[in-house]
């Protein structure tokens, strides 16, 4: 009976511990981040994959999480997607990669958007492998850019927000399966 009662007070005790960090690929996300005074949650994160190559490791942290791609986008909620470079990738791959996801869904938006992109992916550095590119999107103020190295920059307007988030969450993501993780279905 006493190791009955044990076996219950340590299984409550590890449950109501807060969910480690999930690891993709190598690269670590903490389970919460605070920005802004207020604590973002770890939504999913999953692995972008070219071919046979692992490219990078990403992370969606939100105030309210969500398996809905859409409602994640169209949210006026703070939002951030980390990547996590598993490998080196120029400036030019990143930047027509990201061009390429606005492309194809933001369409008729782009020529509204393109000054604010042009801004955007001038602002992207060359990446090593284990370099980190942060994307932050805040109520009111706009989206910002930051890695080690480069510059941070900021970007406005919640429509070029939801462009850019739906390079990785929109109808024709860059990957399916890295959507998956990062809504948290995987």
């Amino acid at each position: 009976m006493k190791n009955a009662t044990l076996c219950a007070v340590v299984m409550a005790v590890v449950f109501a511990l807060p969910a480690a960090a999930k690891e993709v690929a190598g690269a670590q996300f903490p389970d919460a981040v605070t920005l802004e005074g207020k604590e973002l949650n770890l939504n999913g994160a999953g692995l972008r994959k070219k071919l046979v190559f692992n490219v990078y490791a990403a992370g969606l942290y939100l105030q309210n999480p969500s398996q809905s791609a859409q409602q994640v986008i169209e949210s006026d909620q703070l939002k951030r997607v980390r990547l996590s470079m598993l490998r080196d990738l120029d400036k030019k791959t990143i930047t027509e990669a990201i061009v390429d996801g606005f492309k194809k869904n933001a369409k008729d938006k782009l020529p509204a958007l393109q000054q604010r992109l042009d801004t955007f992916t001038a602002a992207i550095p060359d990446l090593k492998k284990g370099d980190e590119l942060v994307l932050t999107y805040v109520p009111g103020k706009g989206t910002t850019i930051e890695s080690k190295a480069g510059q941070k920059i900021s970007v406005e307007g919640k429509d070029f927000s939801d462009a850019l988030f739906s390079v990785w969450l929109g109808k024709s993501p860059v990957d399916e399966s890295l959507k998956d993780g990062m809504l948290g279905k995987e």
